[in-house]
Parts: structure tokens; C-alpha cells; sequence
């Protein structure tokens, strides 16, 4: 018999957010290893040598440790409001790479300063991709690629809360329409909120909750 997957996790991380989000749309069941960390358990440790989450471990001893590659692998098992049709590739790497950088620049410079980072710059670089992914959002009726949620949505969706919350107030002072109520919908939706759950801290020998499907 197959093992269920096993998942090693942090609530709060953007990364394992969106994984999370793949696999309860795709109905894979999966244990939860919620970790912290400052404190990286050594199981997960050797699974994957990175240190970072999500970490996916398959019945049969594969691991799956980048957010994406879990996502589409989820999908791959079940995707049942074809979140894989649309080509997204390009926009998830804008995501990920340009972005995202100046996002970790803008909410923590302070971790940059052998490369004289300043705040607002970096705020600025990535308000440009948010008037961009703006003005597609409302040309494609609402998410980006058309009006339903798809693969794209939801790997972006993470890193554009955690961009917003760096200074609320100021980013809901912008010009951002159609953003701003796309960044609502998948905020107050029923995905999201399923996967925000809260675990206590795994250790060897803890129980290992299954991820609820929505």
C-alpha cells in the first residue's frame, strides 16, 4: 500500500501557501508536517537539503521541493477547474524572479544593505509590475486569464498579499482597480482560507493532520 504524501509546511510562507492551494483543489490528500524555521526539523532536512518549504514527499520516496513543481503535480493528479490550460510560464517567472526581488528588498531591506538598497525604490520597481498585472486583470476580465482563477492566479496571488501588507494604507491608496479586487476575491475565498488553518509544530512522533479539501 501506498503511503499518503507527506507535506512539510509553514503557514506563512507565500511559497507553501500556493502549494497548499494546488493540492486542496486538486483533492490530493496529503499529511501535514507543519515546521518552523529557525528550527528545521532534521526529517525534512534530509529530504531536501534546501531547508526551505514546501517540501512534498510522494508514497513512493519521491520529493518534490519547489512551490511550482508541487502545484503541478497536484494538477497533473486532478485539475478540475483547468487551472493548467492557459500558458502562465512567462507570468510566474516575472512573479518570481523580477518581483519578487523587489519585494524582498522592499519589506526587508534591512537583510540587503551590502547592495545599498532603499526601500522606496525597490517599492517603486515593484508597483511597475502591479499596474502591468492591473491593467491585464481588467482587460481579462477580472483574473489573468479571463474570469476564473487558473494556475497563474493562484501563484501569484501569495506574493502580491504579502507586497500589499508590507504598508496597507499606502496600497490601498493606489490606482489599482482591478488588482486591489482581485487581491480581495482570492482573500476572502473559501481555498485560501481552508489552507490559512493553523498546526502546532510538528516533532517526530506528532500527529500528522490531513490537508482538507475544500
Amino acid at each position: 500500500m501506498v503511503e499518503t504524501p507527506l507535506l512539510y509546511t509553514f503557514r506563512r510562507c507565500p511559497y507553501a501557501m500556493r502549494a497548499r492551494m494546488a493540492l486542496v483543489i486538486s483533492g490530493t490528500p496529503v499529511r501535514v508536517r507543519e515546521v518552523v524555521l529557525r528550527d528545521k526539523p532534521a526529517a525534512m532536512l534530509e529530504a531536501s537539503a534546501k531547508g526551505t518549504v514546501p517540501v512534498l514527499v510522494l508514497g513512493d520516496g519521491t520529493v518534490i521541493d519547489e512551490s511550482i513543481d508541487v502545484m503541478r503535480w497536484a494538477l497533473a493528479q486532478n485539475d478540475p477547474e483547468g487551472w493548467l490550460a492557459p500558458e502562465s510560464d512567462g507570468l510566474i517567472a516575472e512573479a518570481d524572479g523580477p518581483f519578487k526581488s523587489a519585494l524582498d528588498r522592499y519589506k526587508y531591506s534591512n537583510r540587503y544593505k551590502d547592495e545599498a538598497v532603499v526601500s522606496e525604490e525597490q517599492r517603486a520597481l515593484g508597483l511597475a509590475f502591479l499596474k502591468d498585472w492591473d491593467a491585464r486583470l481588467a482587460a481579462a476580465g477580472g483574473q489573468f486569464f479571463g474570469a476564473r482563477r487558473t494556475l497563474a492566479d493562484v501563484a501569484l496571488f501569495p506574493f502580491v498579499r504579502q507586497f500589499a501588507n508590507t504598508d496597507r494604507d499606502w496600497f490601498d491608496g493606489l490606482d489599482l482597480p482591478a488588482l486591489q479586487t482581485w487581491l480581495a476575491g482570492h482573500l476572502d475565498s473559501e481555498l485560501f482560507t481552508g489552507v490559512m488553518s493553523k498546526y502546532p509544530q510538528w516533532a517526530p512522533g506528532a500527529d500528522e493532520p490531513v490537508l482538507a479539501a475544500v
